[in-house]
């Protein structure tokens, strides 16, 4: 008997990739709006932002996502309460399933938050310039790239529209079962929680000194374990994973302008502000000053 395979047919396809970007704004944020003959999508990483496409407006929140179609007015500001982090893409595709996602927003899951995190990484692998400049409008590779390396950014794209829409479609009941035993039975998922887990809680006492003594037994959690599923996630030690989360928060006070650096090293647990001035050069390669001046100087542009 002979084997007889399937066609492998491509109902999505990325014809071209226009922007891809990871802001950190103000709170006072406020661009006034484009529009253009591609689609682009907007996803709330931190915080919230209310953005308007022609008769709607919106606020979105952390998790949330909105579709913008080609030819559609847009813009989008801060709530001038919060500094938000936004994922912002761009790009041309004339495949027909990209119908479902004209005039819509949706909230992401767990397992599309983690694939829109590695296209972030493979575009800082392929992309030149940084991602968080809003007026860089022509993207630029990366020179020696591997053979493959901006196809697996496009598959990323692609598998994080095919997955929304999978999700959001009729059958919600049927993914949502299949998903829950997915959850259940898969011991990286099972990490994955855990290390939220442990992310919410460190976030919940950043002004703490926390050891890694401490965290294993507030958590009950071996050391091995802890050390092990935070190194996988994010490719560095618990304590210095600490740090940075400190340092992100501390970034986010610096963006709303309610407090000065010596309340921020106060609340953040800093016996000093110049201890937390040198830990906030360590990670970011710039000081409090230099970050907020880099800030504005956008914000102003």
């Amino acid at each position: 008997m002979e084997y007889t395979g399937i066609t492998c047919s491509e109902v999505l396809v990325i014809d071209k990739l226009y922007s891809l970007h990871y802001f950190e704004y103000m709170s006072s944020f406020y661009f006034p709006g484009e529009e253009h003959n591609f689609w682009e999508f907007i996803c709330v990483d931190k915080g919230e932002v209310i953005i308007g496409g022609g008769d709607r407006t919106i606020r979105l929140k952390k998790g949330d996502i909105a579709f913008h179609e080609p030819g559609e007015f847009h813009w989008v500001k801060a709530d001038g309460k919060i500094a938000p982090n936004l994922i912002v893409v761009s790009f041309s595709s004339d495949s027909e399933m990209m119908d479902f996602f004209r005039k819509k927003f949706f909230v992401i899951d767990n397992k599309e938050r983690q694939i829109l995190a590695d296209m972030i990484r493979q575009a800082r692998i392929c992309l030149k310039g940084r991602l968080d400049d809003p007026y860089q409008k022509t993207l630029f590779l990366n020179d020696g790239l591997m053979p493959g390396s901006l196809q697996l950014l496009s598959m990323y794209l692609q598998q994080f529209l095919l997955l929304l829409y999978q999700r959001n479609q009729e059958n919600k009941e049927m993914v949502r079962e299949i998903g829950v035993v997915y959850e259940k039975t898969s011991k990286k998922n099972y990490d994955r929680e855990l290390f939220e887990r442990i992310t919410g809680y460190m976030e919940a006492n950043l002004s703490e000194h926390l050891s890694l003594k401490q965290i294993c037994q507030d958590n009950l959690i071996g050391k091995a374990k802890l050390q092990k599923i935070v190194r996988q996630e994010t490719g560095m030690g618990i304590i210095d994973y600490f740090v940075n989360l400190k340092i992100e928060a501390a970034k986010d006070y610096i963006r709303s302008e309610r407090m000065n650096f010596s309340q921020i090293a106060e609340m953040l647990g800093y016996s000093s502000v110049h201890y937390f001035s040198r830990q906030f050069k360590n990670v970011t390669h710039m000081t409090p000053s230099e970050y907020a001046s880099s800030i504005k100087a956008m914000a102003e542009e």
